[in-house]
């Protein structure tokens, strides 16, 4: 009942946070009849069953079906998204709507954009849509939207978990436990308390600032770098120093955490020669997005102590490969990409997808802060 209190909160929130009554641009606004709708989720399998609001997976398919279906739609929902023989590729021809999420991404490149001769919506369930060549989608005159604010909360709380993770050197620990040893030396010898150390957020939107309230209490010195310098009070409440230079700032950190979108500017901005830079021993916590770091730089610090421990849930790609160099490497707390699919926030961002469909079906706007890319425009944080 909770729960289902929680996604209605989300929907009304949504709605009234936003125009309803002005219609959009051609490419938004539905024709009439039957539309296909394609969703990408990852498969749940026995564990759909263990709760009833488990709505992000293949099985529960964001709770769309009956709704979808009622209104005369087809709702065809896959997590079959790779290769030329994919189930995906058999929808993209003649599909009007795709759902994706950043935890299981369909990657809609180029090619694929000009094979969707009816693709009209572009929905990230949860946010960022940089698995969209937005650049193609802006040129085709397609709208692309997520459900910005649905998980903030979910990954901002995710990440101060991997903070004190890292600084508490906890997994060694942990390991012990389970392979049945006891050595406290060899957790001790790297383990610090997180009061006094200097953290920095490169990103401080809500993310970021969710994230340096919740450290505030630690009586952490707290830095940020962002394209947009925090409201004065807004500063002042979390307690966090603007650094206008972000490779000024970086290496007065003690840890690090990425909280900027992928854009064509920070992608792979993270490589050998700014690592270097870095103070020894530094920290990273990575929730934001894999391809943001060069891969195989952040593995060689890793093995050789320059970075002292790298934890993070986002990959490049997703699924990552078996040999990916990040699951090997020492000191490293990495987990399959979950922070921002909590149940709470699956609920939300399930809401915030049924509230843009019903609005596309109207021919209604967006809540602003939603697109990603609208009229060939993409919003400021991917230019």
């Amino acid at each position: 009942m909770a729960m289902k209190k929680v996604a209605s909160s989300a929907i009304k929130a949504l709605a009234n946070s936003g125009s309803s009554s002005s219609v959009l641009t051609r490419q938004l606004h539905a024709s009439p009849g039957s539309k296909k709708i394609v969703g990408v989720f990852y498969k749940a399998n026995e564990y759909y069953e263990k709760n009833p609001n488990f709505v992000g997976c293949v099985e529960g398919g964001l709770g769309l079906r009956d709704w979808l279906e009622s209104k005369g739609h087809q709702y065809i929902v896959t997590d079959d998204k790779e290769g030329p023989d994919c189930e995906l590729e058999k929808h993209i021809p003649d599909l009007h709507v795709l759902i994706s999420t950043p935890f299981h991404p369909a990657y809609v490149t180029a090619e694929r954009i000009k094979k969707a001769k009816n693709l009209q919506l572009l929905l990230t369930a949860g946010i960022g849509s940089d698995h969209v060549d937005l650049k193609a989608a802006a040129e085709a005159g397609l709208t692309v939207a997520e459900v910005t604010g649905s998980n903030v909360v979910s990954v901002a709380e995710d990440e101060l978990m991997r903070i004190l993770i890292l600084v508490r050197n906890f997994l060694p620990g942990y390991h012990q436990v389970v392979t049945g040893d006891w050595n406290v030396a060899g957790i001790a010898y790297r383990a610090y308390d997180l009061e006094g150390k200097t953290v920095g957020t490169f990103g401080a939107g809500r993310i970021g600032r969710l994230l340096l309230q919740r450290l505030k209490p630690f009586n952490c010195n707290l830095l940020y770098h962002d394209r947009v310098k925090m409201d004065p009070e807004l500063e002042k409440q979390t307690g966090a120093k603007f650094e206008e230079d972000l490779d000024a700032m970086l290496p007065k950190c003690d840890v690090i955490v990425i909280n900027t979108p992928l854009t064509e500017k920070t992608r792979g901005m993270f490589d050998k020669e700014r690592i270097a830079k870095l103070k020894k021993g530094v920290l990273i916590v990575n929730n934001a997005r894999g391809a943001i770091m060069d891969a195989q730089a952040v593995a060689d610090a890793c093995a050789s102590g320059h970075i002292g421990g790298y934890s993070g849930d986002v990959w490049f790609p997703q699924p990552a490969p078996k040999d990916h160099p990040w699951r090997y490497m020492p000191n490293q707390a990495m987990t399959p990409h979950i922070s921002g699919t909590t149940i709470d926030a699956q609920l939300r961002y399930a809401a915030g997808v049924k509230d843009m469909l019903d609005r596309y079906f109207k021919g209604e706007e967006f809540p602003a802060q939603n697109y990603i890319v609208k009229a060939g425009e993409l919003a400021p944080q991917y230019r």
